[in-house]
């Protein structure tokens, strides 16, 4: 397992680890991530079983809000909700436009996705080749990994690459929020609040 750190160098070597059908550990603005290809059925197979959790869909990050229109189907709120918190830490969950492996989707035609608020993690995406996995670096049930010591410890050492950026500021796992529907649901608090989701709605 190779370590890099979160220079241009790095980023192009993470990028093409992924491409190659690697799995990565990555900063976020959050927490540290673990990704691939989406597209890739071993490698997202991999992350599932790194994870110790095979029930729930992976989400996904993308390097701008023109490639997450490209995958998944937006509508009004989703619109204002990504001019107002994008990029940054909160994920929709959206019906998708593309198929996936059945370790992406588990069989559900939603995605959950994000632009995500760091340089880094976005600018990897998009050498990626513009939209990548995207869940935290530990073990189902165990506290995020803030570090790429921490999740390389949570994941038992089982990546291909690992892409130092130094401990995460937020030490908070994005908030979800289900827009797939007629109503609005928030699936997991996080950095930015419900309060703060309904006064964008009203602007």
């Amino acid at each position: 397992m190779k370590i890099v750190k979160a220079d241009e160098e790095g980023l192009r070597a993470t990028a093409a680890t992924m491409r190659n059908g690697g799995v990565v550990i990555y900063p976020t603005e959050t927490v540290y991530g673990i990704g691939c290809l989406p597209s890739d059925p071993d490698a997202t197979k991999r992350i599932c079983e790194i994870k110790g959790r095979a029930e729930n869909p992976l989400p996904l990050i993308c390097s701008d809000i023109e490639m997450a229109r490209k995958i998944c189907k937006f509508n009004v709120t989703a619109e204002k909700l990504a001019k107002a918190f994008w990029p940054g830490p909160l994920m929709f969950i959206l019906p998708s436009k593309v198929i996936y492996p059945m370790w992406v989707s588990h069989g559900k035609k939603t995605i959950g996705l994000r632009v995500p608020g760091s340089d880094v993690s976005r600018k990897l995406t998009e050498l990626a080749g513009g939209v990548i996995v995207s869940t935290s670096a530990n073990k189902a049930g165990e506290p995020p990994a803030t570090t790429a010591k921490e999740a390389q410890s949570q994941t038992g050492f089982k990546v291909d690459l690992v892409l130092d950026g130094g401990p995460s500021t937020g030490g908070q796992s994005s908030t979800i929020i289900d827009l797939s529907g007629k109503e609005m649901w928030i699936l997991r608090s996080g950095p930015i609040t419900g309060t703060q989701i309904m006064e964008a709605l009203k602007r």
